[in-house]
């Protein structure tokens, strides 16, 4: 169980490291630091492909945070 818990949280920190990186694609370091961008300030939405893509990063991480909280105290970690 020790070995499964390990590989599926390998698995789910990939992708979501992959995730991240797909979001970011279009973002400058305007936008990070709160500057607006290239997009003169205007707040865009997320549609289609990207909300999905935004909720499944979403999902990964709680899911990712879940599985190490199990996983801590399987292990033995307290």
């Amino acid at each position: 169980m020790n070995v499964a818990i390990s590989i599926i949280l390998i698995i789910i920190s990939v992708a979501m490291t992959a995730l991240v990186l797909l979001q970011s694609k279009g973002a400058d370091l305007g936008g990070f630091l709160g500057g607006g961008g290239g997009e003169g300030g205007v707040k865009r939405t997320r549609r289609g492909v990207e909300l999905v893509m935004h909720r499944f990063t979403i999902a990964l991480a709680a899911t990712f945070f879940i599985l190490v909280l199990v996983a801590f105290f399987i292990l033995g970690g307290g």
